[in-house]
C-alpha cells in the first residue's frame, strides 16, 4: 500500500500572515503587486504545494490587517495567476451569503477550464456584519446563513452536473455540435435560491471544482463533512488538534463519506530558522512591530467584542459566544483560560497569526513537530501561513520541505495535473 502522503496548501497574503509581516526586512509591502504575487506562485509550485488559497473579506477597514484591506479580487488574480503555473491548486474564497448560485458555478467552472482542472471554491458564509452595508441589506444571524450556505452549496454542485462529460459533440460531418440529451435543467426551487440552469459551460475537467470550507461551528462542521473535499482548521496546540480532527472525521459516515474523503489542514504560521534561535529572534523581531492599536483592532474583530475598554495586563474577560468567528473565538479563548493569559498576551498571539497557531525553531524543530501531528491523527496536513514573503516561504521550502521529502512524508515530484490528482480524490462522476 502506498504510504500516507501529507498535503500543504499555502494561504497566501501579500504583506504574509503577520500583522507586521511587511516591515520585515526585504519582505514584500503589497498584495496589490502581481509580479509578487507571481514570484509567490512559482516558489510555491517549486515546493510542490498541493494549492495555493486565498481568502477574502468584502469590506474594507484601515486598521485591519493591510492584505484584508488592500488586494485583488480572488477570482482575477487567481485565474491570471493560472497562466504562470502549471500543477498548483488554486482556491479563492466566494461567499454564499453575498453571492448567488449560478454566477459562483459559472466563475469557478472558468477557472476550472482556465487552469485545466486546479480550482477549487472556499465557500464562506461571511462572517463579519459590516460586508452587508455594501451590499444593502442586513447581515443575517448565524443560524441563518448556515442555513442559505447549505442550499447554496447544493444548488452549485447541481449546476456543475448540468453537463455530460461528453455533451459537447462538435461533429463536423453532421453538424451537432452540443448532444442536447446529455444538457439538463436544474429547476432548482428552494427557500432561498430560484434557479433554473443549465450553466452556459460545459462541465469542468474535475468535473467538479474541489470544495473547500472553513467552518468551525457545529453548523458549519455539518456543512463541511456533507460538501467539502478539504477543510482548514484553527487550533493552537496539539491534543485540541487530535480532538478536533477526530471529532470532525467521526461525522463523515453519517453523511456516507470515509475518513478518507476529506483532507483536513490546520493554519499554522511557521517561523523557520537554521537554529531555533534564528527563528526565535525572527518571531521576536516580528513582534516588536506590532503596535497595541493595530493588535486590539483585529483582536476586537476576532472576538466580536470591542476589546478596548478592558484592562490589557488584566484577565481575558469571559465574553461568551459571538456571531462572528466561531472557530477563531472558541480556540483563542480556550488558550487564554488554559494558560491564564492576560489581555495583552492574548492580543499579542493574535497579532503573531490572526489567531493560527504559531511554529518557530529550526527546519528540523519545524519538520519533527509537523511529522508527529500528522502520524498521530492531528492533521492530514497543514494550511502554511508565512509570517512574510518572499523569505517566509522561501525558508519553508527550501530547508523544511527537503526534510520531509527525505522523510517519505510528503511528495518529491507532483504525479498528476488537477488539484483532485494532488488530494488523492476522485472525479466524481455525474448523478
Amino acid at each position: 500500500m502506498m504510504k500516507r502522503q501529507m498535503h500543504l496548501g499555502l494561504f497566501i497574503l501579500g504583506t504574509g500572515s503577520h500583522v507586521a509581516g511587511w516591515r520585515y526586512p526585504g519582505a514584500f509591502d503589497s498584495f496589490q503587486d502581481f509580479a509578487a504575487i507571481q514570484e509567490i506562485g512559482r516558489s510555491a509550485e517549486r515546493g510542490k504545494f498541493d494549492l495555493i488559497f486565498m481568502g477574502d473579506n468584502l469590506y474594507a477597514d484601515p486598521a485591519a490587517h493591510p492584505s484584508y484591506t488592500l488586494r485583488l479580487e480572488p477570482m482575477t488574480m487567481l485565474s491570471a495567476l493560472a497562466m504562470t503555473t502549471s500543477h498548483i491548486g488554486l482556491g479563492a474564497t466566494a461567499s454564499t451569503t453575498y453571492g448567488d448560485p449560478w454566477s459562483t458555478a459559472r466563475a469557478f467552472a472558468s477557472l476550472d477550464h482556465i487552469s485545466n482542472g486546479r480550482a477549487a471554491w472556499n465557500a464562506v458564509t461571511t462572517s463579519n456584519a459590516a460586508s452587508g452595508a455594501n451590499f444593502g441589506r442586513a447581515h443575517p444571524d448565524h443560524s441563518l446563513r448556515y442555513e442559505i450556505a447549505e442550499e447554496f452549496v447544493s444548488t452549485v454542485k447541481g449546476l456543475w452536473d448540468c453537463w455530460a462529460d461528453d455533451a459537447i459533440v462538435k461533429d463536423r460531418e453532421t453538424g451537432l455540435y452540443i448532444d442536447p440529451a446529455k444538457v439538463r435543467t436544474l429547476d432548482h426551487d428552494g427557500p432561498y435560491f430560484k434557479v433554473k440552469g443549465p450553466l452556459n459551460i460545459g462541465r469542468s475537467p474535475q468535473g467538479q471544482p474541489v470544495v473547500l470550507q472553513a467552518g468551525g461551528s457545529a453548523p458549519g462542521q455539518r456543512l463541511a463533512a456533507r460538501t467539502a473535499d478539504v477543510v482548514f482548521s484553527v487550533v493552537q496546540d496539539f491534543d485540541e488538534a487530535k480532538a478536533q480532527y477526530t471529532s470532525f472525521k467521526s461525522l463523515l459516515p453519517g453523511f456516507g463519506r470515509g475518513a478518507d474523503a476529506v483532507t483536513m489542514l490546520p493554519g499554522v504560521m511557521p517561523v523557520v530558522g537554521r537554529t531555533d534561535r534564528e527563528a526565535f529572534d525572527k518571531l521576536k523581531t516580528l513582534q516588536s512591530f506590532v503596535s497595541s492599536t493595530n493588535a486590539l483592532a483585529m483582536l476586537s474583530d476576532r472576538l466580536g467584542t470591542d476589546m478596548s475598554a478592558y484592562d490589557l495586563d488584566g484577565p481575558v474577560p469571559d465574553l461568551g459566544e459571538n456571531d462572528a468567528y466561531h472557530a477563531f473565538a472558541k480556540v483563542m479563548l480556550a488558550k487564554a483560560r488554559r494558560e491564564n493569559m492576560t489581555l495583552r498576551d492574548l492580543y499579542n498571539l493574535t497579532a503573531a497569526a490572526r489567531g493560527h497557531w504559531v511554529l518557530a525553531g529550526s527546519a528540523e524543530t519545524v519538520a519533527d513537530t509537523l511529522q508527529y501531528w500528522f502520524e498521530n491523527s492531528a492533521a492530514d496536513g497543514f494550511n502554511v501561513m508565512p509570517p512574510y514573503f518572499p523569505a517566509g516561504l522561501d525558508d519553508f521550502v527550501d530547508l523544511v520541505v527537503p526534510i520531509l521529502q527525505e522523510r517519505g512524508l510528503f511528495r518529491a515530484d507532483y504525479e498528476g495535473t488537477t488539484l483532485r490528482d494532488h488530494l488523492g480524490l476522485d472525479r466524481p462522476e455525474r448523478p
